[in-house]
């Protein structure tokens, strides 16, 4: 076993459990070490500290244990067990609803892994090469944990593993034809982990997008950044007048029309290709409701000041012209941009718009995207109901 030593003044975090070993913090060769390596963290003076994966980068190691225990199949079918457990005793997979994210990584004590479900599939990121190494492993506990309801396990970890790694999207149990139909609450939608963005859906929006449609009733909403229409199509659900949904990729466009005909909801939806801060400048109707759900603007904190910026001028420009009354759901999901950090932000864009807002809701990921209490990182996502007078 390899073995990563810590600094003496390095040690405290790791005994409070926080899963990621940073590179500054090591004092022994690792030099000979191969990304993905299974390592034991031990302090200056041998003592045992923890077990994980190994990587060249800043975050070394990513720490899947503090106890000295082999990571083989039976850590990986207790580790998955236990995290699909806490989903059925939610009652996020039922005949409503089957899309759900099953593994968040430090979430869920296995840092670098990510599972998503849609109707009976399970699509694997992983986000480290020790992880990426274990994917049958990880495949097998699957397979014990959720017994028939599972009929495929995708794994899709060539754009999210280092440029260095050779990450194969392959299915590894089973097989099924995309795009694959699955329901979240009520709605049904088109996945395609293949070729869609991510696993082929942004989850985490999920109870985000049911609380819009309590909102929405004879609502205009104009929904900014649609990808594939998930709050678009909980609004049309839940009775808006009438939703217009705008991305700058004709291919996203493409996926929210598909789901639009796939729920015969066309007859109270039109499609908008263009850029969302360009067109929230100027807007050519007045909206009831709009939605702001823009991808990372800052995914490094050297980003961040750049990313602020942005998101003062998005909700400056949408404050500044909603109907009086008027609702504005507005999400970050930068983790280098905290909650206190971004409500700020939206205070300086009322504050610039000139008009009273008021906070009504303060939103954030759901209980299927657990935030480990020793890893205060894992909150990305963060959001505001607004009412602007």
């Amino acid at each position: 076993m390899n073995i990563v030593r810590i600094h003496k003044n390095k040690v405290n975090s790791i005994e409070r459990r926080h899963p990621w070993v940073f590179s500054g913090a090591i004092i022994s060769e690792v030099e000979t070490f191969k990304d993905g390596d299974i390592v034991t963290v031990c302090d200056h003076k041998d003592r045992f500290l923890a077990r994980g994966h190994f990587q060249h980068a800043t975050i070394s190691v990513r720490i899947l244990t503090f106890e000295p225990v082999d990571l083989d199949q039976e850590f990986y079918n207790q580790k998955i067990q236990n995290a699909v457990e806490l989903r059925e005793k939610l009652n996020l997979i039922n005949p409503n609803s089957n899309i759900c994210r099953l593994v968040h990584g430090e979430g869920d004590s296995l840092p670098g892994l990510i599972v998503d479900f849609y109707n009976g599939v399970a699509v694997i990121q992983c986000h480290s090469i020790g992880m990426y190494n274990s994917i049958e492993l990880i495949s097998e506990a699957l397979k014990k944990a959720l017994g028939v309801s599972l009929t495929a396990v995708y794994s899709k970890s060539s754009d999210t593993l280092p440029s260095r790694a050779e990450g194969k999207d392959v299915y590894l149990f089973g097989e099924c034809l995309t795009p694959h139909v699955a329901k979240e609450n009520g709605v049904e939608l088109n996945i395609d982990w293949i070729t869609g963005q991510k696993t082929g859906f942004f989850i985490d929006q999920r109870e985000n997008r049911f609380l819009l449609g309590k909102y929405a009733r004879n609502k205009k909403v104009l929904n900014t950044f649609c990808y594939s229409g998930g709050f678009s199509l909980l609004a049309l659900k839940e009775g808006a007048e009438l939703v217009h949904s705008l991305d700058s990729s004709k291919k996203a466009i493409a996926l929210t029309e598909e789901n639009i005909a796939l729920n015969d909801f066309g007859k109270k939806h039109q499609s908008i290709v263009a850029d969302a801060m360009e067109y929230m400048k100027e807007l050519p109707e007045a909206y009831d409701i709009i939605v702001l759900d823009p991808p990372a603007f800052a995914k490094h904190r050297d980003k961040r000041h750049k990313a602020i910026q942005g998101y003062k001028r998005l909700n400056a420009h949408a404050i500044r012209q909603i109907k009086p009354g008027g609702i504005i759901f507005t999400f970050s999901c930068s983790q280098v941009v905290d909650k206190f950090l971004f409500t700020n932000t939206i205070i300086a864009a009322a504050i610039e718009a000139g008009r009273n807002v008021r906070i009504l809701e303060q939103l954030h990921q759901p209980a299927d995207h657990p935030i480990n209490a020793f890893h205060p990182e894992g909150e990305y996502l963060k959001g505001l109901v607004l009412q602007v007078d």
